[in-house]
C-alpha cells in the first residue's frame, strides 16, 4: 500500500512539473512574440517618421532624416536577405558575420544622426553633414555589396540545378523515343507505334528473303531423300496385294458336294 501511495505521489509530482515546465516554455514563446510585434510596431512608426520629415522638411532636419531612413533599409534588407540565405547556404555564415560587424557601425551611426536630429545648434550640425554622408554611404554600400552578392550566388547555384535538371529531362526524353529501333537478333519483334490497327508487325523484308533460301533447300533436300527412298522401294520384293475371298470358294458343311461333270 506504501509503494502504491508513493508511486502516486511521485506521478503527482512529474505532472506538476511536466505543467510548469510547459507553462514557462508558454509565457516565455508569449513574451517573445509580444517583444517582436512592438519591435515591429516601434519600427514602423519610426521609419513613417523619417519618411514623413525626409519629404515634409528641409534643410537640415530633412537631411538627418533622409540618412537614418536610407541606412536602416538598406541594412534591414541585407540582414534579411543573409539571414534567410544562411539556412539553405552555409557558404552565407561568413558573410553574416561580417554584416554583424557592419551593423555595429551602422548603429553607431543611426544613434549619432538621432541625437544630432534634438541638437539646437544647426549650424555645426550642417558642418558635419558631409562627413555623416560618406560615412552613411560607405556602410549603405558595403551592405548592398553582401546583399546582391547573397543573391548572385543563389541565382548561380539556381541556373546551375536547371541546367542539369534539363540536360536530365532531355536525356530521358530521348529514351523515352527509343520505340522505332529494331529488335535485337534472336529477339521476338515487339509492336511498334508504326504498325497497323490490328496490332501485328510484319517481319522485315530482310528475313524474309532470307528465309526464301533456306526454305528451297529445305525442299530440294527432301526431294532428294525422296528420291533415295523410292529406289530402295523397288529393290525390295512387294508384298501380296490383300484381297478379298470369292464367297463362291466358300465350303461349309451343310452343302452338298458339288458333282463331277461327265466326260465323253
Amino acid at each position: 500500500m506504501e509503494a502504491v501511495i508513493l508511486i502516486l505521489a511521485l506521478l503527482f509530482f512529474a505532472f506538476i512539473g511536466l505543467g510548469a515546465f510547459v507553462t514557462v516554455k508558454a509565457v516565455g514563446a508569449a513574451k517573445r512574440g509580444v517583444e517582436r510585434t512592438v519591435t515591429q510596431a516601434r519600427r514602423t512608426v519610426e521609419e513613417t517618421t523619417l519618411r514623413a520629415k525626409s519629404l515634409g522638411q528641409v534643410g537640415v532636419a530633412g537631411e538627418l532624416a533622409q540618412l537614418r531612413l536610407s541606412l536602416r533599409t538598406s541594412m534591414r534588407a541585407t540582414q534579411d536577405a543573409l539571414r534567410a540565405g544562411v539556412a539553405e547556404d552555409s557558404g552565407l555564415a561568413e558573410s553574416l558575420a561580417l554584416f554583424e560587424r557592419l551593423s555595429v557601425h551602422g548603429h553607431e551611426l543611426d544613434d549619432e544622426l538621432k541625437r544630432l536630429e534634438r541638437e539646437p545648434d544647426r549650424s555645426t550640425v550642417a558642418a558635419r553633414l558631409p562627413e555623416l554622408r560618406e560615412r552613411t554611404e560607405r556602410i549603405v554600400h558595403s551592405a548592398e555589396s553582401l546583399r546582391w552578392a547573397a543573391r548572385d550566388r543563389a541565382q548561380k547555384f539556381a541556373d546551375d540545378d536547371l541546367d542539369v535538371l534539363s540536360s536530365q529531362i532531355d536525356m530521358e526524353a530521348g529514351a523515352l523515343r527509343h520505340w522505332t529501333e529494331s529488335p535485337a537478333p534472336g529477339s521476338s519483334p515487339g509492336r511498334s507505334w508504326s504498325e497497323d490497327g490490328a496490332g501485328q508487325s510484319a517481319p522485315p523484308a530482310a528475313d524474309a528473303g532470307a528465309a526464301a533460301p533456306a526454305g528451297s533447300g529445305a525442299g530440294a533436300g527432301a526431294g532428294a531423300g525422296a528420291g533415295a527412298g523410292g529406289a530402295e522401294r523397288e529393290a525390295e520384293p512387294e508384298p501380296p496385294a490383300i484381297t478379298a475371298r470369292d464367297p463362291r470358294q466358300e465350303h461349309y458343311p451343310w452343302q452338298k458336294a458339288p458333282r463331277p461333270e461327265a466326260t465323253n
